[in-house]
């Protein structure tokens, strides 16, 4: 690691959530912004929507609410996505992820749409 990988990943991190990250020591989450956003979040060929449409299929095809909710807030918050097309999003995935799995997804826009009405941050778990 670099302080050069380290401070592109923090500032990537930021731009694709679209809150500061939190500082956490420790291997995964150094590891994460180290790589994860300083260099597969920043390569070209895709936009930042496109990565997070690919990623909340993946997400909801495996149940992960939690981290989808995370993807939903920075698509909202950096106006990717209007909660009418990730609503549609989730319909669409129950034909291939399954209904229970899609529907999650729904009530995950629902929760999180309500959250940021309310002025409310997104819900993070601590990583370490």
């Amino acid at each position: 690691m670099t302080d050069d990988a380290r401070a592109r990943g923090l500032t990537r991190m930021q731009e694709v959530y679209g809150w500061k990250p939190p500082e956490i020591d420790g291997a995964f989450f150094a590891t994460t912004v180290d790589h994860l956003f300083a260099e597969i979040w920043s390569r070209p060929g895709l936009s930042d929507r496109d990565r997070r449409l690919l990623l909340l299929g993946a997400l909801t095809a495996q149940g992960r609410m939690e981290t989808a909710e995370i993807q939903i807030h920075g698509a909202l918050h950096n106006k990717e996505m209007s909660e009418e097309q990730l609503r549609e999003i989730a319909l669409f995935l129950c034909h291939y992820v399954g209904w229970p799995n899609g529907t999650r997804l729904d009530t995950a826009i629902s929760t999180v749409t309500a959250r940021v009405r309310d002025g409310g941050e997104p819900r993070m778990r601590r990583l370490k």
